[in-house]
């Protein structure tokens, strides 16, 4: 059940108080990193929707974006601050006897002075319930695109696991013929020098080379790193963090083995074992 940290979702839902959309877009994080962006009047519901999207997702940089339209009904209504009219049109009568000719005030002068009016302030009372559960139906879908995204990552995993294990199997089979060679070409270069060795003493140094070669613990190791990829794959939790860790066990592993090796085809069978645990590196990376 590997999940993707990369992923994008977008949810609109319309009612009679107005439409609400949910934009949501992850990216990779070593940690769980939430950018809100709510209108002024979502504000107060901030820490909510925090700990709603905490509660589904565990890494990954996460920018939701909510945006609220209101109904044109709510839209259109106009406030009048009443007390203000009044003392406006009490005031403009006092001076009118001061003022020859003097026009009386209507009500555009009176509505146009400033502070009069006002939009209507928008209740999103009816709007908090359904964006709460908008949300919850856009993280879902968020979740279902990391899935789907996430699955594809652990198949291009699986596929690389198979070829380090092939590697590997390669690696053991040519072995033995490896140190035989090199058995053969120590014994032909004493022979070369016409020398009468301590057989002995050669066959004591033959042995201690042997073992200063012998990568049979890292091809070990490396099996086992392979079989707990596996078996993380499969895990329904967070598994980014661990995988990152045996990539680099692999590594390790893989670095020591080039180190031992003494023969050009060993040697390239370790860069191509680093190559591959690059690969899986890059893409779990990604990996939640």
């Amino acid at each position: 059940m590997a999940k993707s940290m990369t992923a994008f979702s977008y949810k609109e839902i319309s009612a009679e108080y107005g439409s609400c959309i949910w934009e949501i877009r992850s990216v990779n994080h070593r940690y769980l990193d939430i950018s809100l962006h709510l209108p002024k009047e979502f504000r107060s519901q901030e820490n909510d929707y925090r700990e709603q999207i905490k509660a589904k997702l565990k890494r990954g940089k996460v920018e939701a974006n909510l945006r609220f339209t209101p109904s044109k009904n709510i839209q259109n209504e106009i406030s009048v601050n009443e007390p203000l009219a009044r003392a406006l049109i009490i005031a403009s009568r006092q001076l009118e006897s001061h003022i020859d000719n003097a026009k009386p005030i209507n009500a555009i002068d009176v509505l146009n002075w400033p502070g009069v009016t006002q939009d209507a302030e928008i209740s999103v009372d009816n709007a908090i319930k359904p964006a709460k559960q908008l949300l919850a139906t856009t993280l879902n879908d968020l979740i279902e695109t990391r899935t789907r995204e996430g699955n594809r990552l652990a198949e291009f995993i699986f596929q690389r696991c198979d070829q380090i294990a092939e590697i590997i199997v390669q690696i053991r089979k040519n072995r033995p013929k490896m140190i035989s060679t090199l058995r053969d070409k120590i014994l032909n270069r004493i022979n070369e020098l016409q020398i009468t060795p301590d057989n002995n003493r050669l066959e004591q140094e033959l042995v201690l080379l042997t073992q200063r070669l012998d990568v049979d613990e890292e091809l070990d190791r490396l099996m086992a790193h392979l079989d707990e990829i596996n078996d993380i794959l499969e895990r329904d939790e967070p598994i980014g963090r661990r995988l990152d860790f045996l990539m680099q066990e692999l590594n390790r592993e893989a670095n020591t083995l080039a180190s031992k090796s003494n023969d050009a085809q060993t040697t390239q069978s370790a860069v191509d074992l680093k190559v591959l645990i690059e690969q899986m590196r890059e893409q779990i990376q990604n990996l939640e």
